[in-house]
């Protein structure tokens, strides 16, 4: 592994200056200020260390940060993007995107802070080998490293057992790495550069939190430290089982929305290494300011600010709040000083009812574009305060020296040039991954859930003898009729981007498709070329389309007429592929960025700015004519992929499902999740049923049947079970056990090369149980299984067919897939 490259333009933050959520920074009540005063004198960290996002155990996340007081963490090997998607179509690293926001948005509620690694989630991995092997052992071991090194916990606790005892690859891999890095983070010899911004830090203790959900009611758990998370916080008003449901059902993309607990809540940790603890995790560590040399008027002045708070005045506590910041200051350098100096600015800002926001004109900017910004700095306290000046990103400093009278806001206008070569990107998504990790060039953003605010406001106070900064980042804020006023981070884009109307072009024949192409202007600056570079063989009508945007947020659509290679022979599972490039040419420079936008009302807006391309797939499809009908699953983008190639597809909702006539339809497809997400598709079986007994063919993708989801209703015409049975090799080898079968001959020829070029995975939950009336056409295995059999049943029924399918088709369509295109165009052709 090369040594990343450490940047002097991004300080260590681990607790970076992000955008805001969905509102200004909160001003805490009494109560929660009461406990960030008491918080002050705590001096201790644990963090949390599974694999994917909603791993973590929020109850424990919470009962740490609010009843012990704890700096906790919850660093997660991966962003979740292998996973599947309730509330959208959104996969991969889209999906990813959504899960690292819904992490964040649990935090807010636990109290808790979050990291990441490098690390992709690739799909699921039934062995810890073949996920170390694929993420990079050493890459990932360096980033959880990192994360100790920077973030200094007194005790880590892993959610998995590193034996893999009742878990998958992810998981045991985790564990097995975190406890490799509870070692090498103390030794100075491992990954030295790290040592530049970093030092070697020993942890007192590792731990494994045993999860519950699959206790035995007879296990032995003596051997483990228990410890009672389901405490009432009389200050906040509810137990730590209320704050973890809330947190964890911000997992809305899993569909984890939780219950809360109340009462007795017992979590057993077993030691793995370190320091054995006895009675409690926290055995033996001081987690006052006495462990560090010095602190003892800091820890004074802490415990007068509490003596002092009054909940109907806390600028009662200012006086004693600035002297433990000037002693704090005076502190040599020491692992807690960093924190503990940001969370006390935050108390003092706060007993003195200090508001400050900084916000833009406009909500979209680019690169050397100005942008407009006010400042707003308010005191709603009597307590004497001074305002200093306030400093902009990319726009100097404004000088001030005016005091902050009580109820009299101090605004401030400013321009701002936007610096080069700031993007709002995530900053994992700006290159190429590779298949197990993303790429990251500077090691202080390793770690970060997202990249600190490009644009901010720090406002410089000074009150008594004391001087310090309160940093905002730059928002944009607006009246919605309905919801009010809301906040969105600050968008920073290309000049001019270019989005594509889709990232995959199907050519199932040699005839043209049109490309739709939306180009919009980030700047004044909108006039230029776009010109579509593309392989070898294709053509474009036109080659190039000239266009002019008047101003910033002008858009045009033009259309490109795309031509696949004329004359070559595509015949069977044969398939050409390509990537067609969208680049603007616009003043002398090269644009090539879309523009993409994810909302959902549990998370930010996010934006990103991918590359401006699109897959060509130039195949062979023979497929049926005639009109599908499609009952919309979790997340599901097949419907546009099968419109891609020709089939003309209605959406069949509640009402269709009870009064349309069904007969008019070739196929009726039915989504994946369909009947884990829809309560009502129990009521439509007999309807559908009398379809394929009338002729027509049934097609139900995958549904879940787990401890999270259980699967209930009648599906097919005969029974079977839904397993938890999976391949996660998207390379295994498929076997036609049945080779004459019509599925896998008419309309199209079907060969093993059919089956190359899948992604992430063959199929999950399989069949596992089913009746001698279906009919299996293919098995397949991971590495050391037995054949599975359960991904795809099929059976003739009066005069139609159903078929059940595991089959991956929901990935494998929109990533154009050519095989599985031809593998489904024989699924809807079956039975007639």
């Amino acid at each position: 592994m090369s040594p990343l490259k450490l940047s002097a333009a991004v300080g260590i933050c681990l607790a970076p200056l992000a955008a805001f959520p969905q509102g200004p920074p909160r001003q805490p009540n009494a109560a929660e200020l009461l406990r960030d005063i008491e918080r002050l004198s705590v001096v201790g960290s644990v963090l949390y260390v599974a694999a994917h996002p909603d791993d973590e155990n929020t109850r424990l996340l919470a009962y740490l940060a609010n009843e012990k007081m704890l700096r906790a963490a919850y660093l997660s090997i991966t962003r979740g993007e292998g996973g599947q998607n309730l509330i959208g179509p959104e996969q991969g690293p889209l999906l990813g995107l959504i899960r690292t926001q819904e992490l964040l948005a649990a935090r807010r509620i636990d109290g808790a802070e979050q990291f990441f690694t490098r690390a992709r989630d690739f799909g699921y991995s039934k062995t810890s080998a073949e996920t170390l092997a694929i993420w990079g052992r050493d890459e990932v071991l360096a980033d959880i490293v990192w994360v100790i090194r920077t973030f200094r916990p007194d005790v880590i606790v892993t959610r998995f057992p590193p034996d893999g005892v009742d878990t998958h690859g992810h998981h045991t891999a985790s564990a097995l790495l975190t406890a490799e890095a509870f070692r090498a983070a103390a030794d100075p010899k491992f990954h030295p550069e790290q040592l530049q911004h970093a030092a070697p830090w020993q942890t007192r203790r590792l731990v494994w939190n045993r999860f519950q959900f699959n206790a035995k009611p007879d296990e032995n758990l003596s051997g483990f430290v228990k410890l009672d998370v389901g405490g009432y916080n009389a200050l906040l008003g509810r137990s730590y089982g209320e704050i973890a449901a809330e947190s964890r059902s911000m997992h809305k993309s899993q569909g984890f929305g939780a219950t809360p607990s109340r009462g007795t809540a017992l979590e057993y940790f077993q030691n793995l290494q370190g320091d054995p603890a006895r009675e409690s995790i926290l055995d033996g560590i001081d987690l006052s300011w006495a462990r560090v040399p010095g602190a003892q008027k800091l820890a004074q002045h802490l415990a007068k600010a509490k003596e002092q708070f009054r909940a109907e005045s806390p600028q009662a506590a200012l006086p004693a709040l600035l002297d433990a910041y000037g002693e704090l200051q005076q502190l040599p350098a020491n692992p807690w000083k960093e924190q503990k100096t940001q969370q006390l600015v935050n108390a003092i800002a706060a007993c003195a009812g200090l508001w400050a926001e900084a916000y833009a004109s406009e909500h979209t900017t680019s690169a050397g574009s100005q942008l407009k910004v006010n400042a707003v700095a308010l005191n709603r306290s009597s307590a004497p305060v001074q305002l200093v000046e306030i400093r902009f990103t990319g726009g100097g400093v404004v000088a001030v020296n005016k005091p902050l009278a009580p109820k009299e806001p101090i605004a401030i206008e400013n321009t701002l040039t936007i610096p080069e070569g700031q993007c709002s990107n995530p900053y994992w998504l700006e290159q190429p991954p590779r298949k197990g990790t993303f790429t990251v060039t500077d090691q202080r953003l390793v770690g970060l859930p997202e990249q600190p605010a490009p644009l901010r406001a720090e406002f410089v106070v000074s009150a008594g003898q004391r001087t310090f900064v309160l940093a905002r980042p730059i928002a944009f804020k607006w009246t919605d009729p309905v919801a009010g006023e809301k906040y969105r981070s600050m968008d920073i884009v290309a000049p001019v981007t270019i989005t594509p109307s889709t990232s995959v072009m199907m050519f199932p024949d040699a005839g043209p498709k049109e490309l739709r192409v939306l180009i919009k202007s980030g700047s004044d600056r909108g006039e230029g070329v776009l010109k579509p570079q593309l392989p070898e063989a294709w053509t474009s009508e036109p080659s190039s389309i000239p266009f002019k945007l008047e101003k910033k947020g002008t858009e045009k659509e033009v259309a490109f007429r795309i031509r696949p290679p004329q004359g070559k022979s595509v015949e069977g599972s044969t398939a050409v592929n390509g990537t067609l490039r969208l680049v603007a040419e616009v003043g002398g420079k090269s644009y090539s960025r879309a523009l993409a936008r994810i909302e959902h009302s549990h998370i930010p807006i996010q934006t990103l700015l991918p590359e401006s391309a699109v897959k060509l797939v130039r195949f062979d499809l023979k497929r049926k004519k005639g009109h599908l009908g499609y009952i919309v699953g979790a997340g599901d983008e097949v419907p546009a992929a099968l419109q891609q190639v020709g089939y003309q597809v209605t959406i069949l909702d509640d009402e269709a499902l009870k009064t349309r006539p069904l007969a008019q339809f070739e196929a009726i497809i039915v989504g994946v999740r369909a009947y884990n997400t829809n309560e009502r598709m129990p009521f439509y079986y007999k309807r559908l049923m009398d379809y394929v007994a009338a002729g027509g063919t049934l097609i139900v993708q995958y549904n879940t049947n787990n401890r999270l989801s259980r699967m209930s209703a009648q599906i097919g015409p005969h029974p079977f079970e839904i397993s938890q049975e999976r391949v996660t090799d998207e390379d295994a080898p498929v076997t036609f056990d049945a080779p004459g079968h019509a599925i896998l001959q008419r309309p199209n020829r079907l060969t093993p090369s059919d089956f190359q070029g899948w992604v992430q995975e063959r199929g999950l939950y399989f069949a596992g149980k089913w009746s001698d009336r279906y009919e299996t056409v293919l098995s397949m295995s991971d590495p050391g299984e037995p054949p599975r059999k359960g991904s795809l049943l099929v059976t003739k029924y009066g005069k139609g067919a159903f078929i059940y399918t595991g089959l991956a088709f929901f990935r494998q369509l929109p990533a154009g897939v050519s095989g599985a295109y031809r593998l489904f165009a024989n699924l809807i052709a079956y039975g007639k």
